[in-house]
């Protein structure tokens, strides 16, 4: 499965030398950050809704777009898949609670 994750890495670091009229990715690397923000919290509130509504479909279809735009947000940031599936390999076998507890000494 993280080969899906791979190859739209290299599609999303390679639209960072595409030209904006050219890419919507490009186009949203060329608004910066805040416009990247502005789609994940778009797509967040259709996860949401969709999961409201009960539709397996639809949510999927959401949280689709919602992991593409946070991998955006990644790529944009010079920051791979690997970097989070890597946070969650740390995290295995690590009770949430205790997690969560550790986290609160953090400051982010």
């Amino acid at each position: 499965m993280s080969d899906i994750l791979d190859r739209l890495a290299e599609t999303l670091e390679a639209r960072k030398l595409a030209s904006p009229d050219s890419s919507y990715v490009a186009r949203l690397y060329a608004k910066g950050t805040d416009a990247i923000l502005k789609k994940i919290g778009e797509e967040a509130t259709e996860t949401v809704m969709a999961a409201k509504d009960d539709q397996p479909e639809k949510i999927i279809y959401e949280v689709a777009d919602l992991w593409f735009h946070t991998l955006v947000l990644l790529a944009h940031k010079g920051l791979a898949p690997s970097d989070v599936l890597n946070e969650l390999a740390r995290r295995e076998g690590l009770s949430g609670l205790t997690e969560k507890a550790n986290r609160q000494g953090e400051s982010k």
